[in-house]
This record gives C-alpha cells, structure tokens and sequence, in this order.
C-alpha cells in the first residue's frame, strides 16, 4: 500500500541519516476503505491526490510546530511517499480524517518510492500559510483562505536518489 508520510526538509536529513522514517508508531495518509466510500467517483489515481494533499497539510502544521519550538526550518511542505504491506497499515475510523492511517514501526529507507516537496516559489505562500495556522484553527474564514492558498502550489516529485540533493 501507498502511504504518504508528513514531513519536512530538517527530518528528511534525520531520516536520510538514520536510514529510516521513524520510530513508529507513524501517523500518514492513503487510500483507505472510508476514502473510497466518501470519494465515491474518484479513480486511484485521485485517491491517492486527496491522500497526499491530507499529508501536505500535516506536513504544514510540522513546520509551524518546529517554528513554535524555535527550530528553524525553510517553508517548504515535504511529503513522502512509501510503499508497505497492507498488513502494516492500520486504518483510523474516524470520519474526518478518512485517509489517516498508522503505521506501528519505522518504515526503512528502502521502502521510500519518492519525496515530493514544494518549489521555492512556494516559500511566501507556505510561509503565509503558517503565520495563518492559528486563526484559520479559531474559525477565521480569512485566515482558512491563507491557509488553503498553500495549497495552491502542487509538490514536486523526486525521486529517493535526489535525497542528497534535497538536504544538502
């Protein structure tokens, strides 16, 4: 199964290090039964869109947590995508986030299939985007705007042999 993991460039050098994405339990994004359910018309290969852009908007929240901690971190959402045994995917059942799912352990780098992070054109958006995250969370239709404006920018792809490049 196709899972799409939140994360950012900082944890991808992490990940590159240490060979793997983890420890689990890890929380990610695919195309599970709800999502099939709700997305009733949608092909796979929109499935798997709506999963990703799930895991970009978790992505974003990461970069605004490590921004709270004082980390400092470049305003460019990651997502990356692995392929697990289905068995290994445990599926949430809440109806709100239907493509959520949880992975128990750490997935090896062996098991990434790509990396998909913004383009630096993105950066003002994403930025704005972040400084937005609070008031979007207390209801400010404004601000949600802000927010849904990342999403704008679509990922791009690498592939796991561009790592290096990506955190270097």
């Amino acid at each position: 199964m196709r899972v799409y993991l939140p994360c950012t460039l900082p944890a991808l050098a992490r990940v590159a290090g240490a060979g793997e994405l983890g420890p689990g339990p890890l929380t990610g994004y695919a195309v599970t039964p709800a999502l099939i359910e709700w997305y009733v018309s949608g092909d796979t290969e929109e499935l798997e869109y709506v999963a990703l852009t799930e895991a970009a908007r978790a992505s974003l929240r990461m970069l605004a947590a490590d921004r709270a901690d004082g980390v400092e971190v470049a305003a460019r959402r990651v997502v990356v995508a692995v392929d697990v045994p289905d068995g290994d995917v445990a599926a949430g059942a809440d109806l709100e986030e239907r493509a959520r799912v949880r992975l128990a352990a750490a997935v090896p780098l062996a098991r990434v299939a790509a990396v998909h992070v913004d383009e630096p054109e993105a950066v003002k958006d994403v930025e704005a985007a972040i400084a937005a995250l609070p008031a979007a969370d207390r209801g400010d239709d404004d601000a949600r705007f802000t927010v849904d404006g990342a999403e704008a920018n679509e990922l791009l792809w690498y592939a796991t042999q561009e790592i290096p490049d990506l955190i270097g």
